[in-house]
């Protein structure tokens, strides 16, 4: 495909966000001068621009590049991965209107914040904001490289890999120094329509050209019927399968730039409007990727690395060109959703649950600036990680949500156990943290498990076991608790 087609469309979608982007600024009386302006947009989001939001930011380049290339490898085990992840998403049924609820009581930013005022301790909020940086860091590399792929691949290399992920980082930082959360989101429901409605008209396209569905599926049981096994070809067994899917299955409530958006809605009924317009999203675009997968398949069997098969198909005879465009930038508008949300989260909690704790006493005016300051070191972290070129975006998008999983049983704690503690806490967060790291750096995997299947059943030990010989102050934990009891709709 013509670069020139390319940066022209890129070029094209940039001039539109950045007008909804500044459209958004207006939005603001006085701009937003404050962290719970600027980080959760006063917590006045409404249930539709909430919903395409937390769909563009879920759903990034991990799903058109990731998915579709891990169905491609792996068959339809592909598929099953992202239903457990579907189904978790129940988790906000059950958390989000207690995450609501506590936040508008207590003025919470940040999920590591609520975390720290929980259990009483400082500490417990910045070890939440240290590791979800560590592995968040690499999360959004994977986006960044996932948007490389694909202007790599699209254009047979006539833009490099580099190119596409530079692109990608200054687009995320300028949507986020614009008017902060409230660009992100206006602009994430721009580029959530966008991911949507050209996806699946392509995808349609795409089957149609394979001969349609009838056909797809008669040439994937006759040439690669292994793809079609459960739990699917080559790269999957019952234990690499469980060892993705556990920690997918708590993305919703361990990744904290998806559970930050729990303080954001106007009201609970905003809230219910944002999870069923984000669960018909997600039905749709999951059945899209997978097909891309196959699609890719059955067109080009002989790919070297999965994570082009999208790519590769959007530049093929099978897509025309201006539809390819228009899918190529679906993508990355994706990416660039996610990238620019876990930005947003990872700078507020490193201004307002470490740099506060060290500079006790600083002002939100002063945090916000901390917060903003760090934006582009996050980004060129991000970026210099992005350029290892790691293998499988799908696979390295799950090692980052198996670090963040370890701060789950905190979280349940925190609304569901007045005995737990914050000994208890710290020691489920770090040692679970540290468990991984170390798993994945010498690369062993005790008893045949890999990390996704350690990482929290031993953070669950780590924190009941420490929070029943230590304690926290009772009285913290009844009105945290009694707080979120009151924000529930059948209480109200």
């Amino acid at each position: 495909m013509s670069s020139t087609l390319v940066w022209t469309s890129v070029l094209v979608y940039v001039v539109v966000a950045l007008g909804v982007a500044w459209r958004s600024r207006e939005r603001v009386p006085g701009g937003a001068t404050d962290m719970a302006h600027y980080f959760l947009g006063g917590r006045r989001m409404g249930g539709l621009v909430s919903a395409l939001s937390y769909s563009a930011t879920t759903y990034s380049a991990f799903m058109m590049v990731g998915l579709a290339g891990l169905t491609y490898a792996g068959g339809v085990g592909a598929l099953g991965f992202e239903i457990v992840y579907f189904a978790g998403v129940s988790l906000v049924a059950i958390f989000g209107p207690r995450f609501w609820a506590v936040g508008k009581a207590f003025g919470f930013v940040t999920p590591s914040e609520m975390l720290g005022h929980r259990y009483a301790n400082r500490g417990v909020a910045v070890a939440t904001a240290l590791v979800s940086s560590l592995f968040l860091i690499p999360y959004a590399a994977v986006q960044l490289a996932g948007v490389g792929y694909l202007l790599s691949g699209m254009t047979d290399g006539a833009i490099g890999f580099t190119t596409g992920v530079a692109v990608a980082t200054v687009l995320a930082l300028v949507f986020t120094f614009i008017a902060g959360i409230r660009s992100v989101m206006w602009t994430d429901a721009l580029q959530a329509l966008l991911m949507i409605v050209a996806s699946t008209a392509v995808a349609l396209l795409v089957v149609a050209s394979l001969g349609g569905f009838e056909t797809l599926f008669a040439t994937l049981a006759d040439e690669h019927p292994e793809a079609l096994t459960v739990p699917g070809s080559g790269l999957f067994t019952p234990v690499t399968f469980l060892g993705l899917t556990i920690p997918w299955f708590f993305f919703s409530l361990s990744n904290p730039q998806v559970s930050q958006r729990l303080f954001m809605p106007a009201s609970l009924q905003a809230m219910r409007r944002m999870l069923l317009g984000f669960l018909c999203f997600g039905l749709v675009y999951t059945a899209v990727s997978v097909l891309w997968g196959f699609s890719a398949l059955i067109a080009f069997p002989e790919l070297e690395n999965s994570d082009l098969a999208t790519p590769t198909l959007l530049a093929s005879a099978h897509v025309p060109p201006l539809l390819g465009v228009l899918v190529m930038v679906g993508i990355l508008a994706a990416a660039v959703s996610t990238i620019d949300s876990i930005m947003l989260t990872l700078s507020s909690m490193l201004s307002r649950d470490v740099y506060a704790v060290a500079r006790q006493g600083s002002d939100e005016r002063r945090q916000l600036w901390v917060g903003k300051a760090v934006l582009p070191l996050i980004a060129l972290l991000a970026l210099a990680f992005a350029e290892l070129r790691l293998d499988l975006i799908a696979v390295l998008s799950v090692a980052a949500s198996t670090g963040l999983v370890v701060t789950v049983p905190a979280l349940i704690g925190a609304f569901f156990w007045r005995g737990g503690s914050a000994a208890g806490a710290l020691a489920s967060i770090l040692g679970g943290g540290v468990l991984v790291v170390a798993l994945y750096i010498t690369g062993a995997k005790p008893l045949g498990w890999p990390p996704g299947i350690w990482a929290l059943p031993v953070a669950c030990v780590l924190f009941v076991g420490i929070s029943l010989i230590t304690s926290s102050p009772r009285r913290n934990a009844e009105a945290f608790i009694a707080a979120a009891e009151r924000g529930l709709p059948w209480r109200r």
